[in-house]
Parts: structure tokens; C-alpha cells; sequence
């Protein structure tokens, strides 16, 4: 597996990473078979992923707990990536953007004994806080790092005036925002920025919440509480028209005898040697199957033709008000 450094302060990390999401929550099947999941850690593991990507409020809380499960006595071996700042600890506990010093500090105690670590390799704040000053959240972030508890910092879905205010109080590692063949807004302002100052970027759903694997015809498919059902790119409409996106990935894919997956995974590290990828699965076989996209090379012509790819119909989210702050 190829490797790249996030950011100025040498964090190393797999190019392909694996996103923990989906074994506890938004999507189907979720929380249905823990010790699969726990395969799927340890296999990606020894096949040479260290990026492992986890939230707070992926449960809430129970998909940190069962990665904090997974890596006793290989803790050592990974790069944990979690995400705090959409929950309300100084509250009820509810969910709610919360960027305080106070709250950082209780939700960084909170992750640090799910996982059963004593320090998170990224932190990143999940959402801004359009109520509090980003130099106070990142002070606080600051400290923790003075403090040991974690050792680099990232946002996500942050904008490019956050970022930068966020970079002059202490430099940042990483960027994580949604970057993909169906999602390549962070190409026109963020990726520049980003190289400007030195910042990494790890691209999250990175096949399309599963559309570039060509296996989703349906939002039939998706269980009654799977988030892909409100999705506005998933609507009927739009997924019809969204097709043409697989199709033109497939006649990719059948060329050099590879998966669609694995080709939108090959064409996506190869935007860069600063972008990692975090596909997510909760089994062994769709793991092994976008490891072996770290090995797959895209000819100048096949680049070309996947960069020639129309935006899909959609927005990425119904309510797309907290992005892009």
C-alpha cells in the first residue's frame, strides 16, 4: 500500500484508508454484524491500511466503541481519525453544532476512552460552528496537541476564509470533505488553498455513498432508516439520470479488467500525492476489492475520459446549509 504525508507535520498515512461509518450507522445494515466489521479492521490492517476514520456521533458513540474493540493490541499499528463538535455535551447530549473550548474538551475525553487510546492521530471538528469564533475552537484544539491527547487537527466541510483563520492560530494537517468522480467541488477553491498552505485533504465518500460501484439501480435497495433514502441524489429522477456517471466509470473499469470502484478509487489518488481516500465497507470482500485500486494505473486517455464526466443531478445533501463555513 502507498503511502503520503498529510499536512507540514509528517503524519503518515495509507493513500487509501478505510471509513468506519456505515458498521454502525446511516446506512444499511448497519450495527447488524459487529464481528464482520471487526474483520473487516484487522484485514485491512494487514494489508497495509493505517488511515481508520470514526465520529462521535456514528451511534451515536458506538462506532468508536467498536473500533476502540477492534484495535486492542493493535492500536500501535493505525492512524485513528475521529470527529467531535455535533453533539451538544455541555447540553443534553442531543445533536447540534457546538465548537466551544468546553466542548471540545468533553467530547476529546469522551472519544479517547471509546477508542481506548490516549491519544486521537487526527482530531477533526466534523461541522462548523457558525456561533463560535473558529480561533477559539482551534485554541483549544492547540492544547490538546501541547497536551498529548491528540496529535494533529483537521476540519471538515470547512470554507476557505475558516481555513485559513483556522491555519494561522495553529497549522493544520488535514482538510475531509466529500471528493469524488460524483462530488468534485473541492477542485475550483479548496484543493488550491489547501496546496497553498500545506494542508492535506482525505476525500470522504469516495464512491459516491456507493453509486460508483454500479451496484445501486434503487433506493429499494436501502433499508427503511438508510440515509441515501432522503438523499436528493438518490431520488428517482435524479438516479435515473445519474446513471450515465456509472456507465462512463464501467467502460473504464471493463478496459483494464477492473471494478467500477476500483477504477473511481485509482482515478481519485491520482488527483494528488496530498489526497488520501476513505472508502468505507463493513465487509472483507468489498475491503480486499478497493485495496487493490491502491495497484490500478489510469492511462493519460483514461484520465481524460473521467475527467470529462458531467456533474451528477442533485445536491449532495438535502440541507446544505452546514458545508462549505
Amino acid at each position: 500500500m502507498k503511502h503520503i504525508t498529510l499536512g507540514t507535520g509528517g503524519l503518515e498515512v495509507s493513500r487509501l484508508g478505510l471509513g468506519c461509518m456505515g458498521m454502525s450507522a446511516f446506512y444499511s445494515g448497519a450495527g447488524s454484524d459487529d464481528a464482520e466489521s471487526i474483520r473487516t479492521i484487522h484485514r485491512a490492517i494487514d494489508l497495509g491500511v493505517t488511515l481508520l476514520d470514526t465520529a462521535e456521533m456514528y451511534g451515536p458513540y458506538l462506532n468508536e466503541e467498536l473500533l476502540g474493540r477492534a484495535l486492542v493490541q493493535r492500536r500501535d499499528e493505525v492512524v485513528i481519525a475521529t470527529k467531535f463538535g455535533t453533539i451538544l455535551h455541555r447540553g443534553d447530549g442531543s445533536r447540534g453544532l457546538d465548537g466551544s473550548a468546553e466542548n471540545v474538551r468533553l467530547a476529546v475525553e469522551g472519544s479517547l476512552t471509546r477508542l481506548g487510546t490516549d491519544r486521537i492521530d487526527l482530531y477533526y471538528q466534523h461541522r462548523v460552528d457558525p456561533n463560535t469564533p473558529i480561533e477559539e475552537t482551534v485554541g483549544a484544539l492547540s492544547e490538546l496537541i501541547s497536551e498529548g491527547k491528540i496529535h494533529h487537527y483537521g476540519l471538515s466541510e470547512a470554507g476557505p476564509e475558516t481555513i485559513r483563520r483556522a491555519h494561522a492560530v495553529h497549522p493544520m494537517t488535514a482538510l475531509q470533505t466529500e471528493y469524488s468522480l460524483w462530488t468534485r467541488d473541492p477542485e475550483a477553491e479548496i484543493l488550491p488553498l489547501l496546496r497553498e498552505l500545506g494542508i492535506g485533504f482525505v476525500a470522504y465518500s469516495p464512491l459516491g455513498r456507493g453509486f460508483l460501484t454500479g451496484a445501486i439501480r434503487s433506493v429499494d435497495q436501502f433499508d427503511a432508516d438508510d440515509f441515501r433514502r432522503a438523499n436528493p441524489r438518490f431520488e428517482v429522477d435524479n438516479l435515473a439520470a445519474n446513471a450515465r456517471i456509472v456507465q462512463q466509470v464501467d467502460a473504464v473499469a471493463a478496459e483494464l479488467d477492473a471494478t467500477p470502484a476500483q477504477v473511481a478509487l485509482a482515478w481519485l489518488v491520482a488527483q494528488g500525492n496530498d489526497i488520501a481516500a476513505i472508502p468505507g465497507t463493513k465487509r472483507v470482500e468489498r475491503l480486499e476489492e478497493n485495496v487493490r485500486a491502491d495497484a490500478l494505473e489510469l492511462s493519460a486517455d483514461q484520465l481524460a475520459a473521467l475527467d470529462a464526466i458531467e456533474a451528477p443531478a442533485g445536491d449532495r445533501y438535502a440541507d446544505m446549509t452546514p458545508l462549505n463555513r
